[in-house]
């Protein structure tokens, strides 16, 4: 008797959802990350409103770190291992040709010391950056991750610090209402200031 041998394929998850993200042209003017093992997360760029609040912090972070060695970035890839995120802002070193993809898809996110994003309406939008955002950062070991909230009670900053990679998770938060100074604590953007002057006052 011929003995019947079944072919076992093994798949990669992380590399299939690698290949699909490289992929994925077809979703031209949509933000196309890798933040878990779920899949590609597709979300549309951001309204008038956070569009003003990200203009306003790229230009308070360029005037904050003008003569050091770091500069503020937007819209590019960060990478970390066969993951993917788009930060809204981020800081990165001047000369960042030294943190680039071997490959050129994006940056390193080994070489990023802070990352911004500007929470979008709706839950999905909040899910995203509070939980999965908050997860994959800390997994990548991003030293500072802050969230610019209009729609927590008000309006929040939220800055998260010491990102343990191994449990995926920030072991120091400090949430600051609009309307107050919210100050980054460490890094090449120690000292930053996020008050009103890009956050506005305190919503209705």
């Amino acid at each position: 008797m011929s003995a019947l041998v079944a072919e076992v394929t093994v798949v990669d998850r992380d590399q299939v959802l690698w290949e699909m993200w490289k992929s994925s042209d077809e979703f031209e003017g949509y933000r196309v990350e890798i933040l878990d093992e779920e899949g590609l997360t597709v979300s549309p760029t951001g309204n008038s409103r956070h569009a003003r609040i990200n203009r306003r912090l790229l230009a308070a972070l360029v005037g904050h770190l003008q003569g050091s060695e770091w500069a503020p970035g937007t819209d590019c890839n960060v990478i970390h291992g066969l993951k993917v995120f788009i930060p809204d802002v981020y800081v990165t070193p001047e000369d960042d040709e030294e943190i680039e993809h071997p490959d050129g898809l994006g940056l390193l996110a080994s070489g990023i010391p802070l990352v911004v994003e500007t929470v979008s309406p709706g839950p999905k939008a909040r899910t995203r950056d509070h939980l999965l955002k908050r997860c994959a950062y800390a997994a990548a070991a991003i030293p500072v991750y802050v969230i610019i909230d209009d729609y927590d009670e008000g309006g929040t900053v939220t800055i998260l610090t010491s990102p343990d990679p191994g449990r995926g998770e920030y072991l120091s938060t400090s949430r600051i209402p609009y309307g107050k100074e919210a100050v980054i604590p460490e890094g090449p953007a120690k000292g930053f200031v996020i008050g009103p002057e890009i956050t506005g006052e305190p919503r209705g």
